[in-house]
C-alpha cells in the first residue's frame, strides 16, 4: 500500500489584494480565482492541509513537546528555558514556541477552510461526486483536529470556518467554548458521514494511500472530545462502533502484539493505528519548519532528537525527561512472569540489568545507573540510527489516536456511567499485552471511583509521552481538587507552581496586539 507523503503545493493558500493602480501576479502562486479547476487541484488541496501538520508548531517538534512537559510523566530539562517555564506552567505570552503552536494549527484550519469552501462547490463532472466526499471529510476531520488542539491547549481561540471574504473577516473574536466544541462535534460528524473506513479499493489518486483520514479516524476523535466535554453517553455510542458485535467499525483495529511497533519508523499505519501524521527522513534538502512551502522541502520530524538522552540529542542537552514518579509507576506492578512491565523500556531509557537493558544507542550505558532516566519512545534508540548528527533526521510517525485508547475511553464511559462491573475487560486487553495480571482477580469489585483512580493509572502507563497526559489531567479537574493537586505536586514538583488558570498555554502576546477583537485566556 502506497503511504501518503504530504504534496508540498500552494494551491491557492494565498489571498492576493493589490491596489487597482498595481496589478501584479505572481506566476509562481496562484490566486483563488485561478486555482480549484480541476480534480487534481482538488487533491492537491487537501494535501497541503496534511502538510501542515508537519510543520515546528503542529507535530514537527513544539507542539507535542509543549503539550508533555505539561504533564506529571514528562518535564522540561533544557537549556532553552521555553521548554522547562512551560512545564513549571510559568510561559510568558511573548514565546516564541508558544506562538508557533498558535500560528501553524490556525495554518491547518486555513487551508481546511478552503478546501471545503472551493472544493465543497466542484460539480461532478469536475470530481467524481465520492472522490469530492473523501476530498472534503478530510478538510473537516483536519479542521477539527486543529481546533481540538487549540481548544485543549488555549481554551478559547477565535473561530473560524470559512475564507475571509474582506478585510472585516482578518480580526476575527473570541469565540465560546461551546461554539468551538460544537463546530469541532460538526466537523468530526461530518468527517465520518463522508469518508471511507480505508482507501485500499477507492478510486482516484489516493488509491491505496494509508495515511489519510478515515471513517475510523474521525469516528475515534469524536468519541475523545466527547468525553472530554464529558458527555458520555455520546461517546460510549462513538466507542461502540468499534468494539460491540455490529458495530461499523468492529474488527477493523486491534492491538499490536509488541508495544514499542507503535512509535517506530517501522510497522507504521499498522491496525492500532486510526491516524498518524506521516513523516520521512528521506528527500528534500531544507528543514519543513515553516513558511511557504518549496519542492526542496524535507518532511522530517525534529521529536526524535528532542526527545533523546544527552549525547544524541541536539547540541548533546538533555531537552526533556521522565519523572521519577513514571518510572515508578511503571515498577509498581509485575508482569504474570514477574518482569517490569515492558512499557517501561519502550518509553523509559534506563539501566535495567535484570530486563537486559544496559545499553543506549548501541552504546554501554554512560549516565548513573541508578539517578539517570531518559525518554526512549519516540527515538531511534535501538533501530539502529545516531541522530545527534543532525538535527533533521527524524522520520517516525507521530500517532494521534491509537485503538488502545479507545479501548481504554470505552472502559472509563462506562465508568462514569455507572456501568463499572463491564468496564474491566476492555481495560484487560490493554493490561494483557503488557503481561499483567487480570484485573478482576486482582482488584475485584471496586467502586466507580476506585476506578476513576485505576483508569488514570493505566492511562499514565499506556499513553505515557504521547501528548494526553495533561488534557486528561484537566478534564479529570484534578487541578482544582485540592487532594489530587497535591499528588501531582508529590509527582511531579514542576506543579509547585501552576495557579489556576495556567494549565492552558498563553494566547500570543503578538496576536492579541494585533487583533483587538481577541481575549486573553486565563493564562494570560
Amino acid at each position: 500500500m502506497k503511504k501518503l507523503i504530504y504534496s508540498l503545493v500552494v494551491c491557492g493558500m494565498l489571498f492576493t489584494a493589490c491596489d487597482k493602480k498595481l496589478e501584479l501576479a505572481n506566476p509562481n502562486y496562484p490566486t483563488t480565482a485561478s486555482y480549484w479547476k480541476t480534480s487534481d487541484e482538488a487533491f492537491a488541496g487537501i494535501n497541503a492541509v496534511y502538510n501542515a501538520l508537519a510543520l515546528e508548531g503542529t507535530y514537527t517538534r513544539s507542539f507535542p513537546g509543549l503539550t508533555d512537559s505539561r504533564g506529571d510523566d514528562f518535564y522540561g530539562s533544557s537549556p532553552w528555558t521555553d521548554l522547562v517555564l512551560t512545564g513549571r506552567f510559568t510561559i510568558p505570552s511573548t514565546s516564541a514556541p508558544v506562538s508557533w503552536i498558535w500560528r501553524d494549527h490556525f495554518i491547518v484550519v486555513n487551508r481546511a477552510n478552503q478546501v471545503i469552501e472551493f472544493v465543497g462547490k466542484m460539480s461532478s463532472d469536475v470530481i467524481a461526486d465520492d472522490a469530492k466526499n473523501r476530498v472534503v471529510g478530510q478538510a473537516y476531520f483536519l479542521r477539527a483536529l486543529a481546533y481540538y488542539n487549540l481548544a485543549t491547549t488555549f481554551k478559547t481561540v477565535p473561530l473560524i470556518t470559512g475564507p475571509p471574504a474582506d478585510q472585516n473577516d482578518y480580526f476575527p473574536a473570541t469565540a465560546t467554548e461551546d461554539a468551538i466544541w460544537n463546530q469541532i462535534f460538526e466537523d468530526l460528524k461530518a468527517a465520518e458521514s463522508m469518508l471511507p473506513i480505508s482507501y485500499a479499493n477507492v478510486v482516484g489518486p489516493d488509491q491505496g494511500q494509508k495515511g489519510r483520514a478515515t471513517k475510523g479516524a474521525a469516528a475515534g476523535v469524536l468519541g475523545k472530545a466527547y468525553l472530554y466535554r464529558k458527555q458520555y453517553d455520546l461517546a460510549a455510542k462513538q466507542f461502540e462502533k468499534f468494539l460491540l458485535a455490529g458495530g461499523a467499525l468492529n474488527g477493523v483495529y486491534s492491538l499490536m502484539p509488541n508495544y514499542r511497533d507503535n512509535f517506530k519508523s517501522v510497522n507504521e499505519n499498522n491496525a492500532e493505528s486510526l491516524f498518524e501524521v506521516q513523516f520521512t527522513a528521506e528527500g528534500g534538502t531544507d528543514g519543513n519548519w515553516t513558511g511557504e512551502p518549496n519542492v526542496n522541502w524535507r518532511q522530517f520530524e525534529g521529536i526524535s532528537v528532542t526527545y533523546a538522552p544527552p549525547g544524541e540529542s541536539w547540541g548533546g542537552f538533555k531537552d526533556y525527561q521522565p519523572t521519577r514518579w513514571l518510572y515508578n509507576e511503571y515498577k509498581s506492578e509485575a508482569t504474570v512472569d514477574g518482569k517490569s512491565d515492558p512499557r517501561l523500556l519502550a518509553t523509559i531509557t534506563s539501566y535495567e540489568p535484570a530486563d537486559n537493558s544496559t545499553t543506549v544507542y548501541g552504546l554501554a550505558w554512560p549516565y548513573s545507573n541508578t539517578s539517570d532516566i531518559y525518554t526512549r519512545k519516540y527515538t531511534y534508540d535501538g533501530l539502529g540510527l545516531h541522530q545527534k548528527e543532525t538535527f533533521e533526521t527524524g522520520g517516525i510517525n507521530y500517532r494521534i489516536l491509537r485503538y488502545a485508547d479507545i479501548l481504554l475511553m470505552y472502559a472509563e464511559t462506562l465508568n462514569e456511567l455507572n456501568r463499572t462491573a463491564e468496564a474491566y475487560p476492555f481495560i484487560q486487553q490493554v493490561r494483557t499485552r503488557a503481561k499483567l495480571p487480570n484485573l478482576a482477580t486482582v482488584k475485584p469489585n471496586m467502586n466507580k471511583t476506585q476506578m476513576r483512580d485505576q483508569i488514570a493509572h493505566e492511562r499514565a502507563l499506556e499513553f505515557a509521552i504521547e501528548g494526553q497526559r495533561i488534557n486528561d489531567i484537566i478534564r479529570w479537574g484534578w487541578l482544582y481538587d485540592p487532594a489530587k493537586l497535591a499528588e501531582l505536586k508529590l509527582h511531579d514538583t514542576d506543579f509547585n507552581s501552576w495557579q489556576p488558570g495556567k494549565e492552558y498555554l498563553p494566547i500570543p502576546f503578538g496576536e492579541l496586539n494585533t487583533n483587538k477583537n481577541l481575549s486573553p485566556n486565563p493564562a494570560n
